[in-house]
């Protein structure tokens, strides 16, 4: 492994740049960025693991060049291992050899892959961990101080990529939510006034129609306000 130079720093962190704020898929973005990390720092492995807050749980959501008997373990508890002491601290870890480190829990699989030297980046967002970016080599390998500074903004960079595509879709959830909603109230107008009826019968009327006819309320609603709109026409 080299030492990082200047312009790689540069190249890397500015293809990430473009990458978040492209229209990727965070899954795309989050290969591409395991895929650069890997690249710029020579690294035999690089993953993403994010934390699952219900499950209190971390998955891994991207890696390459990892053997698939560690991609079958899918899921760690948060308390587990060098990521969840990263996560739990917040801040890095650097282990120059796995094999003799205690909390590192996957030895058989360090040997098997010719895992060497770690290092562990906590994802934050403000003072928020929401995930871990793991960096590994295949020798004995003193990480340099320029090369956690880089992999630590990766790592946050990862963090607002992750944190825009969830409000994304917090916002997208929200939007149908109220669409839904205005739908509704107007298919129970017109429900009321055609049929001389309260709101609460109105109401009960598109639900039953949702659960007979097994599709949402939405829909319903809208099959509603098309059929008046088209006898308006007439």
């Amino acid at each position: 492994m080299n030492n990082l130079n200047y312009e790689d720093y540069l190249k890397t962190l500015n293809k990430i740049s473009r990458a978040i704020t492209s229209d990727l898929y965070l899954e795309d973005i989050l290969k591409l960025i395991v895929t650069l990390t890997a690249n710029v720092i020579k690294a035999k492995v690089c993953n993403v693991w994010l934390i699952d807050e219900k499950k209190q749980e971390f998955n891994i959501k991207a890696t390459q060049s990892m053997h698939q008997e560690y991609l079958n373990k899918k899921t760690i508890k948060l308390n587990e291992g060098i990521v969840g002491l990263v996560a739990k601290e917040k801040k890095p870890k650097i282990i120059f050899d796995v094999l003799k480190e205690e909390q590192y829990k996957e030895k058989k699989l360090a040997r098997k892959e010719g895992l060497v030297s770690m290092a562990s980046i906590p994802m934050m967002v403000k003072d928020k961990v929401i995930g871990v970016l793991n960096v590994y080599t295949n020798r004995p390998y003193e990480f340099t101080k320029a090369e956690v500074t880089l992999l630590s903004t990766i790592a946050n960079q990862a963090a607002v990529a992750i944190e825009k595509t969830e409000l994304i879709i917090k916002t997208k959830i929200i939007q149908e939510e109220l669409d839904t909603r205005k739908k509704i109230e107007r298919a129970k107008g017109i429900l009321m006034e055609e049929n001389n009826i309260n709101e609460i019968e109105a109401f009960t009327l598109i639900r039953k129609s949702s659960m007979d006819k097994r599709i949402s309320m939405k829909e319903i609603a809208e099959a509603i306000i098309l059929s008046y709109e088209i006898r308006q026409i007439k």
